[in-house]
């Protein structure tokens, strides 16, 4: 659990809960380390739930009690959604569930998944096959990054429209643009993929990425020159140097300034990754550009099968960006991520790798 803010997480006991009405304990499998839970332990991002709160939102596991209206999903290897909606307000029957404002996040508004078991509602998770799983070489901890990494940039990738022949490109490919890189080029999308970690572009040219460019190389109007100039060579003109769908996900400054920069005529920018910083920009530029900017929370429920049948389908690889360490080593784990020391993904496993 986390006490404070940076303060090293305690490991603390509990005693079995019993799930109300329509709830369900899942006894987690893996949970993925993201950068919101990185922002709430670092940089002081606001938690919903008061201190002290067991952080994670990224959670497969298997359901193992059940209240009722629930008794469906006894047994079953599930992956939990990580903004949870009611289900039964107005936003959430007019298909806005990720703006309903009761949903519950794990790990924000409610105890997350870095435990052995966590007790959430049932609507809305995600059964898994296990046959395809194994047939997929994966574990059921291995897909927990799903419940996030995957399903962001999926609901986003699906909300600016992305379809055969259009020219995409991702700003940031860590754990959340990565996984964008693959989503836009399973749909069909030519796809340009930015960063300054090279050995990071490297492995997404050989997993969905048809150029790459280091940032730290190219800025501002070389940078848009040289996309451009390879969006000419390998597209129609009128297609490729209008209308781009540009993924800002790196969650910087500097990244958004540079997915902003790169905005064209009818273009469409995505805003996925999130930071507390400030920038200042030119919304003229939007009415100049007749262009487009669209926010993206979460990913709606009803989305996630499609999601993991990508990654069952083998079309979104998931075992090249993950990694697996006990749960027991949080405290070593976090600390490596926030130095970006580690080469994938981590995902906290309770009792250990298996």
């Amino acid at each position: 659990m986390m006490t404070a803010p940076g303060e090293a997480f305690r490991k603390t006991t509990f005693d079995p809960f019993l799930p109300g009405n329509g709830e369900v304990v899942v006894a987690v499998a893996g949970c993925g380390v993201c950068h919101t839970d990185l922002g709430f332990f670092y940089e002081r991002v606001r938690v919903q739930h008061e201190l002290p709160l067991t952080l994670g939102h990224e959670i497969s596991g298997r359901v193992v009690t059940v209240g009722a209206g629930a008794e469906a999903w006894l047994g079953k290897a599930v992956i939990i959604p990580a903004v949870i909606p009611c289900g039964s307000c107005e936003l959430c029957k007019s298909g806005h569930g990720t703006i309903c404002r009761r949903q519950q996040m794990p790990g924000n508004d409610i105890q997350g998944g870095f435990a052995t078991h966590i007790c959430v509602p049932a609507r809305g998770l995600c059964p898994v096959d296990e046959k395809r799983l194994s047939a997929a070489g994966l574990k059921l901890a291995d897909i927990s990054v799903v419940a996030d990494a995957v399903t962001t940039p999926y609901q986003a990738v699906l909300q600016a429209g992305v379809k055969p022949g259009d020219f995409v490109v991702v700003v940031g490919i860590g754990g959340v643009g990565g996984y964008a890189v693959q989503i836009a080029r399973a749909l069909g999308a030519t796809v340009v993929a930015l960063d300054v970690d090279q050995p990071r572009l490297d492995q997404m040219a050989k997993h969905g990425a048809s150029q790459i460019f280091n940032v730290r190389d190219l800025q501002g109007r070389e940078l848009k020159k040289a996309i451009q100039e390879y969006a000419k060579q390998h597209g129609q003109l009128e297609t490729f140097n209008t209308q781009w769908k540009i993924f800002e996900c790196s969650g910087t400054v500097a990244g958004q300034e540079t997915a902003y920069s790169l905005i064209n005529h009818g273009a469409t920018l995505s805003v996925v990754g999130f930071t507390m910083d400030k920038i200042e920009l030119r919304l003229s530029n939007l009415m100049a550009f007749h262009a487009r900017a669209l926010g993206n929370w979460g990913c709606l429920a009803e989305l996630y099968p499609q999601a993991l049948d990508l990654v069952l389908n083998g079309k979104i690889q998931l075992a090249p960006f993950i990694e697996r360490h006990p749960l027991s080593e949080i405290n070593e784990v976090f600390a490596a991520a926030h130095a970006h020391k580690l080469s994938g993904r981590a995902i906290l496993v309770p009792g250990g790798l298996r």
